[in-house]
Order: structure tokens, then sequence, then C-alpha cells
């Protein structure tokens, strides 16, 4: 029921070209952006764990490939950071560059 009263006021603020409408995308746009941050944060944190684990367990099991596993590990690390930045922009994008307002 709170879903359908806060699109509902999405709708409204689409639809009306005041001031009003403007306040509602703003704050839609806030709401969207810390909400899709957090996300892509905790994403990105569960999977560089994920990568780090699988390293120091492959490098518990054979030594000698360390290198080659640490390597491995920080590009997957760089893409997996990566995704978090996209995320930022478009949060950036959707605060200060928004084509709704």
């Amino acid at each position: 029921m709170r879903l359908l009263v806060v699109l509902c006021l999405g709708m409204i603020g689409f639809a009306f070209g005041t001031e009003m409408g403007a306040d509602v995308i703003k704050s839609y746009s806030v709401a969207g952006a810390v909400i899709g941050l957090g996300i892509a944060a905790l994403g990105g944190a569960i999977g560089m764990g994920h990568a780090a684990a699988a390293t120091i367990s492959g490098t518990a099991r054979n030594p000698g490939i360390s290198g080659k596993l640490l390597g491995t590990m920080f590009i997957a690390l760089a893409l997996i950071e990566a995704q978090v930045i996209y995320t930022l922009v478009l949060a950036l994008i959707a605060l200060y560059a928004n084509p709704f307002i």
C-alpha cells in the first residue's frame, strides 16, 4: 500500500510541471541515488570478499602460483570496483544533471 502511494506521488510529480513536481522528482532522485549506491557498495564488498577469500584459499593449496592468483585477483577487484564507480556516476547524474527537472 505504501509503495502504491509513493508511486502515485511520483506520477503526480512527473505530471505537473510545477515546483511541487520538481521537488518530488528531486527527492526521488536523492532516494534513488542513496539506495542504488548502497546496494552497489554492498554487492561490491561481497564480491571483493569472495575474490580475496578464493585467492587466499588458492594460495594455501598451491603456493607456487600465488603470483598469478594475486594478479588475477587485482584485475577482478578493479572490475568489481568499476561497477560501483559506474553506479556513483549515475547517482551523481541523477542528483545534479537530472533531465526531468
